[in-house]
């Protein structure tokens, strides 16, 4: 054999006696067969066979796995960002003349996809306040497919009551994806939302999340997830998944793989920092509003309460159990004008502006 030969059919095998800490980056486009009858029977849903690298290499099929045991679900994708996720399930669920229902606090960026996208195929949308069931409620018809909720709301961080949302749902048969961004796993488990009382209800049909933020912690990679317990719609969202070309590369893959063992203590610790912020911001007057799901006068408390801190009281201004991720919403007082809140955040030393 040539030299410029053997360079490309090198004679390596991955070790089968080598065990580290972390998983191995697994990168390729054609993954090999041993022969003509395991190419033909290659089944493209199967995850304990590769068929394709777009499909899943061993290392982002330990990730969907390590997602599955975080949001307590079965079946998981990878995508190239949150928002690609948002879309898939869209994409994946949607067809033309359906209808899908998103609060009117939701991502703006999912409102746009429904505005624009999704409305040049024919699937209609509508707005619900997610503060109020019966706006849900009211909203549901015939055509109504899929119902967007998110806990909380994006920016204003109202906090819905998810099983009275959930409850709506599917007395009305209607599909449920739930935005678990803020929750990521660790503040609530988005399929098991119910009481033991009420085995016959389930938690969320579809759980996406932007891996971009909690999982990866670094800001420095882009990810979304879209998880579920359901095996028909698992089957649904893959070959979507496949048909339209989704996949992440095997390197982002292992820096959310090598950034999950510390997401729990990271997640908590700035919770609590948050929670320090938002208790300094209260007693300051430029602000009207602080939102935070721990304190008592941020819409939604309750809930929160309920869902994330195990309904415990708690006679703190911010309340000191539970968990709340870490982020909050201000308000500036209404005698501030547009340059003195620009100036405001334009000062701000450890807080930046992104």
């Amino acid at each position: 054999m040539k030299p410029e030969t053997a360079l490309i059919h090198h004679g390596y095998v991955a070790p089968q006696d080598f065990q580290s800490p972390q998983m191995a980056v697994h990168k390729a486009s054609s993954v090999f067969f041993p022969d003509v009858a395991a190419l033909r029977n290659r089944n493209w849903l199967d995850k304990t066979g590769y068929t394709y690298g777009l499909h899943g290499t061993p290392t982002t099929f330990t990730l969907e796995e390590r997602l599955c045991q975080l949001e307590g679900a079965k079946h998981a994708v990878l995508l190239p960002s949150g928002l690609a996720a948002l879309a898939q399930v869209n994409l994946a669920l949607l067809k033309s003349g359906d209808e899908i229902l998103i609060p009117d606090n939701a991502y703006a960026p999912l409102k746009s996809l429904a505005e624009v996208e999704l409305a040049r195929w024919g699937i209609n949308h509508q707005y619900y306040d997610p503060m109020q069931p019966e706006s849900l409620a009211q909203a549901i018809g015939p055509q109504t497919r899929l119902v967007w909720l998110e806990v909380p709301g994006s920016v204003t961080l109202e906090f819905p009551d998810l099983p009275a949302l959930l409850r709506i749902c599917q007395s009305h048969g209607v599909l449920t994806a739930l935005d678990n961004t803020w929750g990521a796993g660790v503040a609530f488990a988005p399929f098991d939302v119910f009481p033991q009382a009420q085995a016959h209800l389930r938690g969320v049909d579809v759980s996406v999340h932007a891996l971009t933020k909690y999982p990866s912690g670094g800001g420095d990679v882009l990810m979304g997830s879209v998880t579920t317990c359901r095996d028909d719609l698992a089957r649904t969202l893959k070959l979507s998944h496949m048909r339209l070309g989704f996949g992440v590369g095997a390197n982002d893959a292992e820096l959310v793989l090598r950034s999950l063992p510390t997401m729990d203590m990271r997640y908590k610790a700035q919770d609590a920092s948050c929670r320090e912020v938002a208790a300094w911001c209260l007693q300051q007057s430029v602000f009207a509003q602080v939102l935070h799901p721990a304190i008592a006068t941020s819409p939604g408390h309750a809930h929160w309460r309920d869902l994330c801190a195990d309904g415990q009281a708690d006679s703190s201004v911010v309340h000191s159990g539970g968990s709340a991720a870490s982020l909050l919403g201000l308000r500036f007082h209404a005698r501030l004008s547009p340059s003195q809140i620009d100036g405001f955040c334009n000062r701000l030393k450890l807080f930046k502006l992104g």
